[in-house]
């Protein structure tokens, strides 16, 4: 009976002791899933990082933006943002740029600035991909339709590319809470829209401005980023202006297609003068310098193989030309090749029509640049050798003169008004005074036999 009585207690105080457990499970629960995201938002006082992002999207601008992102996140800054002005860029570099943003361990804004700013092209994939979208008023964004470079100017690319990059830019604005079909006509009917419009419908968060302007509208808010919140405080923040390094604004310069092209030609040309005057060395290290500084920039962005093949054939056909005389049929051949595989090189869907223009105008003004200047320095080498050759005479041997110390067999003669050094052909003794005639010479020794009619040709030596 006793027993019995002890066991129903222990049964009791385990039963009390497992709803107490539970009681205390359920209250840890119900703290921990109190906050949206399962923890309190990451509260920013640490600065903002600020770069600005203008003209052609390169290599060069991404590895910046990637260096900045790291330095931003060892600095403990609160906020990543990007002033964005460019009328597109290289595919690859802006993929890779958006990327870079989606994956930045802090948040990231793009602001659309000044007034008359553009994001298009390139431009709409970064603004799109970015945490906190803004525009100032004034400004534009959208005009993403791919293109394509053709003898005849610039063309919408084909259905392939259209539809992969409609895609991405859906999927890039889908992932960041904004309309996807309107992103994917930025693209697909090559639409464009103002500050305004791009506000209205969802494409932005923030219609500011200026700089100072979105840090004030962003002061308090929260932003979500991979399941993480971030409180900021940009009221009166720490700025930081970061610039570029050596290396990043060399890669930027040499990434810019037109600069890159420039710099293969000038390289071409420079080898050029090299092998046609050899010996100096100084065209040809130029030449190699700057043709590998130009074959490094052509790498970073995408090229048509057609255009680089032609681009091969016309420096072969201008080289060869070096080995014929004149500038002929080579040298013409190798104009034409070399100017439409600049036109047809390089393969950029997201640069701009007007930037295809430029860079059609800039690749055929510069060979036609270079092969006139080719032609005329060819001319004026050519004509150089034919007036040495005409007057190459008084640097031959004379043909007579008149021996001024005996020539036994050696000795020295006098013609032209120069002591020569002279030897007899047949060993034999000449004295002073006698005329003589050249038989051959040796660098500048000579063989000499005595002239006939000795009295009337000394007359005739001496008065010359």
């Amino acid at each position: 009976m006793g027993e019995s009585l002890g066991v129903k207690t222990t049964m009791k105080r385990a039963k009390s002791c497992i709803t107490l457990c539970s009681l205390v499970i359920t209250i840890a629960i119900l703290m921990l899933t109190a906050s949206p995201g399962g923890a309190a938002p990451l509260e920013g006082d640490g600065p903002v990082m600020i770069i600005e992002i203008e003209g052609t999207i390169t290599a060069g601008q991404l590895g910046f933006i990637r260096r900045q992102i790291d330095t931003a996140q060892e600095q403990g800054a609160q906020l990543f943002i990007l002033t964005l002005d460019t009328p597109g860029g290289l595919v690859d570099s802006t993929i890779d740029i958006t990327k870079t943003i989606m994956g930045a361990p802090l948040p990231v804004a793009v602001l659309v600035t000044p007034t008359g700013a553009i994001a298009a092209s390139a431009g709409s994939f970064i603004l799109l991909s970015s945490d906190i979208a803004a525009m100032s008023p004034g400004t534009t964004v959208g005009a993403a339709h791919p293109v394509e470079l053709t003898p005849e100017g610039s063309s919408p690319a084909d259905d392939k590319t259209t539809t992969f990059l409609a895609e991405h830019l859906r999927n890039l604005a889908k992932t960041k809470g904004r309309p996807d079909k309107l992103a994917q006509q930025f693209v697909t009917e090559n639409l464009t829209l103002s500050a305004e419009d791009a506000f209205e419908a969802g494409v932005i968060d923030y219609l500011a401005k200026d700089l100072d302007d979105l840090l004030t509208q962003l002061d308090g808010t929260v932003v979500e980023k991979e399941g993480r919140e971030y409180l900021l405080h940009t009221l009166a923040p720490q700025l930081h202006y970061p610039r570029m390094s050596f290396s990043e604004k060399l890669q930027n310069l040499l990434s810019d297609p037109q600069v890159a092209f420039l710099l293969l030609m000038l390289g071409l040309l420079g080898l050029y003068l090299g092998f046609s005057n050899p010996g100096t060395f100084v065209p040809e290290v130029i030449g190699g310098i700057l043709l590998v500084m130009g074959i490094y920039g052509i790498g970073l962005f995408d090229t048509s193989t057609t255009g680089f093949v032609l681009l091969l054939l016309g420096v072969g056909l201008i080289i060869a030309e070096i080995f014929t005389p004149g500038f002929g049929i080579l040298g013409l051949g190798g104009g034409v090749a070399l100017i439409a595989g600049a036109i047809l090189l390089p393969l950029e869907p997201l640069m701009s029509a007007e930037w295809y223009s430029s860079f059609r105008l800039t690749a055929v003004g510069t060979v036609l640049a270079i092969l006139l200047l080719a032609g005329l320095i060819t001319y004026a080498v050519i004509h150089s050798r034919r007036r040495w050759k005409d007057g190459g005479s008084y640097f031959q041997p004379p043909q007579k003169g008149i021996v001024v110390t005996e020539l036994n067999p050696e000795g020295q003669i006098k013609a032209r008004g120069e002591l020569w050094l002279a030897r007899s052909d047949d060993g034999s003794r000449i004295t002073v005074g006698t005329a003589v005639e050249i038989v051959r010479s040796e660098t500048l020794f000579l063989w000499v036999r005595p002239l006939k009619g000795q009295t009337d040709t000394n007359n005739e030596i001496k008065e010359a």
